[in-house]
C-alpha cells in the first residue's frame, strides 16, 4: 500500500459513493486507474466498501460483554458457535483476565437482557469462569456499524440452534427474537 492507496482509502472512508473521477481529480489517476486501484485493494483483503448502519437512529443499542473463558477450545467453539449470529458484531480475543470481549446489539432493553441471561445468550456457553455486560451509553467519533441485516427471515432456529418461538421471554414480548428468524419483531 502506498500514499495514492492511502489517499483512495482515506477519500472512500470519508464516503464510499463517492465518484471514482474525483477521486482521479485528486490523486491524478485517470478514471480507470483509480478503479484498477480500488479492486487491487479489494481483491487483496485490504479494504471492503459495505453499507454501515447508524445505531442511534435506528435506536439499536450496544453493549460490550467480557469473558472469561476457560482456555483456547471453549473460546474457539464459543466464537465458532456465534460466527453467523447477526447479534454479535466483533469478537476480540485478548491477554489478561477476560480474554474473550464481545461487541453485541440490541434493539432493547428487554432484548439485551434476554440476550445476556436466556439460552441464546454467550453467557450460557461452556467453559465459562466469568461474564460481565457493559451497556454502552455514548457512542463517539461515529456511531455507523456494520450491522447485519437479514433481509428474509427463513429460519426456525436461530444459528445458535435456540428456538425463539418456545423462549418464554419471547412469548412474554421481552424480547424481540432473533434477527434471523421467522420470529422476528425488530427493526432490522
Amino acid at each position: 500500500m502506498d500514499d495514492k492507496d492511502r489517499l483512495i482509502i482515506s477519500m472512500l472512508q470519508g464516503n464510499g459513493r463517492i465518484p471514482f473521477s474525483k477521486i482521479a481529480e485528486v490523486t491524478g489517476f485517470s478514471v480507470m486507474g483509480v478503479k484498477k486501484r480500488v479492486e487491487k485493494l479489494e481483491s487483496s483483503d485490504v479494504m471492503r466498501i459495505r453499507a454501515m448502519l447508524n445505531a442511534e437512529k435506528l435506536g439499536i443499542n450496544l453493549a460490550i460483554i467480557a469473558i472469561e473463558m476457560e482456555n483456547a477450545d471453549a473460546i474457539n467453539e464459543t466464537v465458532k458457535k456465534f460466527r453467523e449470529c447477526p447479534r454479535v458484531l466483533r469478537f476480540f480475543i485478548t491477554t489478561g483476565a477476560y480474554n474473550l470481549f464481545a461487541l453485541i446489539v440490541a434493539e432493547d432493553y428487554h432484548t439485551l437482557e434476554s440476550i445476556s441471561l436466556e439460552k441464546c445468550s454467550l453467557r450460557n456457553q461452556k467453559g465459562i469462569r466469568r461474564f460481565e455486560i457493559y451497556p454502552v451509553q455514548d457512542v463517539f467519533y461515529s456511531s455507523f456499524f456494520d450491522i447485519n441485516v437479514i433481509p428474509e427471515k427463513r429460519r426456525e432456529y436461530a444459528p445458535c440452534g435456540v428456538h425463539c418461538g418456545t423462549c418464554s421471554r419471547y412469548e412474554a414480548e421481552r424480547c424481540v427474537g432473533c434477527p434471523s428468524t421467522v420470529y422476528y419483531r425488530g427493526v432490522l
